[in-house]
């Protein structure tokens, strides 16, 4: 199958169903590219379309992210939320694209991100949760100054998360994390939390739990 021309770059695994295949889409960290998390690809469920997008914003010497940070922010890193919230829409009309041009059950979309790409993860379902059904979001938080005001209103019925974190992450603090399942249970909505002893990366036990939860939910 021809890779589509979509308005976010893209590499894709093929499903070995023709038509109505569940649609993975992958969504890497800050600094990374659409193949980091594509490396997963071969070792998931054959069944799921696997879509890896890159972020749109280029960094120097290489590089992409979904938002810039401010590392040298005088009250620790600064986020730029617009720029987040851009990319937030992006990701929202890229799913209708993607289950427009492949042939995909858009019915069953998860996504999986990594880092920035899981705060995104966490924000596109929440902003829009008719469009999705599994998240797994890796070493991520969810960031309240991106998600719509009205989340109270919204139907989170169908959405099931997993998300996991390092219990010695040096990047994004373990304690940021530990807030998501209680705002997630706030919402009524269906989650799993996982630590594992290492950084701001996936353990390989991280990944055959996590690898085991979306078999159970495609």
């Amino acid at each position: 199958m021809t890779k589509k021309n979509l308005s976010l770059q893209h590499i894709i695994r093929e499903s070995t169903l023709t038509e109505n295949a569940p649609l993975l889409i992958m969504m890497h960290g800050y600094g990374s590219d659409e193949n980091d998390l594509f490396s997963f690809a071969k070792e998931l469920p054959e069944e799921l379309f696997i879509i890896s997008v890159k972020a749109p914003y280029a960094l120097q010497p290489y590089g992409n992210a979904w938002y810039a940070i401010n590392f040298d922010a005088e009250r620790g890193k600064w986020t730029d939320t617009q720029q987040a919230k851009t990319s937030l829409e992006l990701i929202a009309k890229f799913i209708d694209e993607a289950v427009n041009s492949y042939p995909v059950d858009k019915k069953n979309v998860s996504l999986l991100g990594f880092s920035q790409g899981s705060i995104l993860s966490y924000a596109v379902a929440l902003t829009y949760p008719e469009k999705v059904k599994n998240i797994v979001a890796l070493s991520g938080y969810i960031d309240q100054n991106i998600l719509p005001d009205n989340i109270k209103e919204k139907d989170y019925s169908h959405l099931d998360f997993y998300a996991s974190h390092g219990s010695v992450d040096q990047v994004i603090p373990v304690d940021w994390a530990r807030q998501n399942a209680p705002f997630l249970k706030g919402l009524n909505i269906k989650h799993k939390y996982s630590e594992f002893p290492v950084g701001h990366g996936v353990a390989p036990q991280n990944f055959f739990e996590l690898k085991d939860w979306l078999l159970q939910r495609i």
